[in-house]
């Protein structure tokens, strides 16, 4: 277990406006607000945000300028169309052709009035995030709302409209970052911030997922490794279905640490989808909340080591947005702030309160199992430095990513 550390000696900034609320699908759709609202309240009844040196930074909508850094020209003109009228039946079978072209109007990103405007404050939240660490107003940020992996430059896909992990990413770059990393914590492959930065050697992203073989979007295999003039700035840990949480665990940290040490990043970016979650209904993963704590003071211990603290963390997927989302990501504010929240610990009473009517709500009864900042499962990790098991499908797939990544970085893969 990694130790916990004092509170910061430098702000954190957590990005947060009621209008993140308004990137809404419709109510049918796995990606619901809910999550958002419920993991603010949840910070705020844990008494996070009035932890000391906690600020809220305002996500301002990006200008056409900052999103055409990451996105085609034509794609932002194609999701401004998006967002003049409300829902599928406002469009012409014409015009929903052109727009499916860009990866709009199907059930992952279905059109809704405001799409533009809505996307671009979620990508403007991690640019002002970026610009706080950059100029050293705060030393760490937050953006729940961030972390849409799957946009790609020129189409929507997964939910993702505008990639605000790779736009603020472009955006440190351009402004004097020397190295930016991106590791990517969700149980999808992050495609989209892989293929923005494909070529660019001073931006590295590492992503451990669940194998494309089996898993949407079906990209990320170890022998993708950036491209001309960048090769081993693109690193994939494709891991097998139903990787449990000691499993996970030890395949981050037969990772991320030794390559993040390697790679040294003036800026460490991280992406934190809670849908690697046991519960979660689009995966088949079974990582628990307690692994998810670990992760995220793997990545801020690493940060502090190596980026002198400067880490920008991101949300992402999560899909059971009430039992899940709101304790993975309230405890990532609590992790970027200063003192984890104990697993064992039960949620404040006027949480439950406001979980239990938005249970209701969403036709779900009392959990009480759901009822603490974990899942009562206690870790059990295998250290890699004890050996790997060539007979193991999860020793097997994290020993060939890192045969084929840690001699770029002049790492040996068979050590420590």
């Amino acid at each position: 277990m990694v130790a916990d550390a004092a509170l910061p000696a430098a702000r954190t900034g957590i990005v947060w406006s009621e209008a993140l609320r308004e990137y809404d699908f419709g109510p049918y759709h796995p990606m619901s607000p809910i999550r958002l609202e419920l993991t603010r309240e949840l910070a705020r009844c844990a008494g996070l945000l009035d932890r000391p040196g906690v600020i809220d930074l305002d996500p301002p909508v990006a200008t056409d300028a900052q999103l055409t850094a990451v996105h085609d020209p034509e794609y932002v003109a194609a999701v401004r169309t998006a967002s003049e009228r409300d829902g599928l039946s406002e469009f012409t079978a014409e015009e929903l052709d052109a727009l499916i072209a860009f990866g709009i109007g199907g059930d992952d990103v279905p059109p809704f009035a405001g799409m533009h405007a809505a996307s671009a404050r979620i990508a403007g939240g991690s640019l002002a995030a970026m610009d706080a660490i950059l100029t050293g107003r705060v030393r760490r940020a937050v953006n729940v709302a961030g972390g849409l992996h799957h946009a790609r430059p020129r189409s929507a896909s997964g939910f993702c409209v505008y990639n605000d992990a790779a736009v603020a990413i472009r955006h440190a770059l351009a402004a004097g970052a020397e190295r930016v990393m991106y590791v990517d914590l969700d149980v999808h492959h992050g495609d989209g911030v892989e293929l923005a930065l494909w070529d660019e050697p001073r931006a590295v992203t590492l992503s451990v997922h669940e194998t494309g073989e089996r898993l949407f979007p079906g990209t990320g295999f170890v022998q993708d490794t950036g491209g001309p003039g960048a090769e081993g700035s693109a690193i994939n840990v494709p891991l097998p279905p139903r990787t449990t949480a000691d499993g996970w665990l030890r395949a981050i940290r037969a990772t991320v640490p030794a390559l993040v040490r390697a790679v040294r990043p003036t800026v460490l970016v991280t992406q934190h989808g809670a849908d690697t979650h046991r519960a979660d209904p689009l995966a088949d993963f079974s990582v628990t909340l307690e692994a998810h704590r670990e992760a995220m003071l793997i990545v801020r211990e690493l940060a502090d080591e190596v980026c002198d603290g400067r880490w920008l963390a991101l949300g992402g997927g999560g899909y059971a947005v009430i039992d899940v989302v709101p304790r993975s990501w309230a405890q990532l504010i609590a992790v970027a702030t200063g003192e984890a929240l104990d697993p064992a610990e039960s949620l404040p009473a006027s949480y439950l309160t406001t979980e239990g009517r938005a249970r209701t709500a969403h036709g779900l009864s009392p959990d009480p199992a759901m009822s603490r900042y974990g899942d009562g499962r206690p870790l059990a990790v295998k250290d890699w430095s004890a050996g790997f098991d060539p007979e193991d499908d999860l020793d097997r797939a994290v020993q060939a990513a890192r045969r084929v990544a840690f001699p770029e970085w002049g790492l040996d893969p068979f050590l420590d």
